[in-house]
């Protein structure tokens, strides 16, 4: 049996870790922000960027003009499918995340970036029935769980200390990678090929790009390369599910992320539909979303950096007053090409920042002795914030055929989350004690 102790101590960018069987062990080990370290962290940024969270988000938008003209659907049908996945993954997130605890990241990846695959190229077999159709995403959602941030984010931070912060930003910079170029490829696979093709072209992907790279590179900090096998025990310190769940900060965490998530996921899927209520030709729509990805990346990079330097809730509420004031901008009657381009700037910059934030606020206050499943629990809570966000935002547009209310609801979400998280306090230290 292993005993853990905690104290609190002031802000601080390093986890103490005394003698103890952990250190032992830990000298026979690569070094921790090591630059084996950063090879699992490019294969984490690969993976990620193949996986469930950003492939179907972010071609949803694309795909959803060419289902509804070929089988009528409405839009708000069509955004209820990011709704299903969302709540599938409030149930499977957490399991993935045990087994990511009981079974190694690697192996989970490795499963479940084949099948998400398949069940993703799947989508180009569908015949006009809605329920069908909703029940791929569910298979999808199921056998693509392994492939979230979890994961990933298990293993990269076993890898680093000083570095976390931006350890964690530059692997997660995978969705926003994402973001930047299938947008585009969909958009070229649709007029070319047909949208059943680009189903599959875009299926294909996890299984012929994340796969390798994950089977060659990505590995846990005790993992053998080349095997799924532990080079030597690890003593994590940090609290179990049961002490995280009695812990206030949790349930701070809890409301907070509820709040942030569906602020910042609501406008993604919706993007394209809200600047064309605003007028704007096809042409200069894909022009002012063209750097939606690529500030998602700066806001990953950014975001991770920063939390390595200052204390984290307080760089959340002042990265999260950008996508506020990006949501107020695009909210108002009158809005130009100028005011629009920063307005998703500015959402893009918290869409990166969100996960940053989730993984390393967990790892500080919680530790990592289980992570995955803590982390697989607020993943529970991201998931239902961003599956009604663009729901009700479809929605909005649907009854009142304009999107301001919920744009203006999304800034006091953004506001309320970042300020609840001040109450988070100081930094847990934590103490390994000696094996019984």
């Amino acid at each position: 049996m292993r005993s853990n102790s905690m104290v609190t101590a002031a802000p601080s960018s390093a986890e103490i870790r005394p003698s103890s069987p952990e250190a032992t062990s830990d000298r026979s080990l690569p070094a921790r922000d090591s630059g084996a370290g950063w090879v699992v962290v490019f294969a984490a940024m690969v993976g990620l960027a193949m996986g469930l969270s950003p492939l179907p988000f972010y071609t949803a938008g694309m795909f959803a003009p060419e289902l509804q003209k070929a089988f009528g659907w409405s839009f708000a049908a069509l955004m209820g499918a990011i709704t299903v996945q969302s709540l599938v993954v409030m149930a499977t997130g957490p399991m993935a995340g045990f087994a990511v605890d009981r079974f190694g990241a690697r192996r989970v990846a490795q499963v479940s970036l084949l099948l998400f695959g398949l069940t993703f190229m799947s989508l180009s077999l569908s015949d006009g029935t809605l329920w069908i159709y909703y029940g791929q995403w569910v298979l999808m959602s199921v056998v693509g769980a392994g492939t979230l941030t979890a994961t990933w984010m298990h293993a990269v931070n076993g890898w680093f200390d000083r570095h976390r912060g931006l350890a964690i930003g530059v692997a997660s910079t995978g969705t926003g990678i994402t973001g930047f170029l299938v947008k585009p490829l969909a958009a070229w696979l649709i007029g070319d090929f047909g949208w059943r093709w680009a189903f599959v072209a875009i299926g294909a992907l996890p299984i012929v790009i994340g796969f390798p790279v994950v089977s060659l590179l990505f590995r846990e900090r005790g993992e053998r390369r080349g095997s799924g096998e532990e080079e030597s025990p690890i003593m994590e310190s940090g609290l179990t599910l049961r002490e995280a769940l009695r812990d206030r900060r949790f349930w701070i965490m809890t409301f907070a992320f509820l709040l942030i998530a569906f602020a910042l996921t609501a406008p993604t899927p919706n993007l394209e539909n809200i600047l064309r209520t605003r007028h704007f030709s096809l042409a200069e729509i894909g022009a002012i979303t063209a750097g939606f990805g690529l500030s998602v990346i700066a806001g990953r990079v950014i975001g991770g950096w920063l939390l390595d330097r200052f204390w984290a809730p307080g760089c959340a509420l002042v990265i999260l007053a950008m996508p506020a004031t990006g949501s107020f901008m695009m909210a108002q009657p009158q809005l130009d090409t100028t005011h629009a381009v920063l307005s998703v700037i500015a959402l893009g910059l918290g869409a990166g920042f969100e996960f940053d934030l989730l993984a390393y606020l967990i790892a500080r206050y919680f530790g990592r002795r289980n992570y995955g499943t803590i982390y697989g629990c607020f993943y529970t809570v991201i998931a239902l914030g961003g599956g009604l966000g663009p729901v009700v935002y479809g929605w909005a547009f649907d009854t009142m055929g304009r999107y301001d209310p919920a744009l203006m609801a999304g800034v006091g979400c953004l506001v309320a989350g970042g300020f609840s998280l001040l109450l988070m306090g100081r930094y847990p230290v934590w103490r390994v004690a000696a094996a019984t």
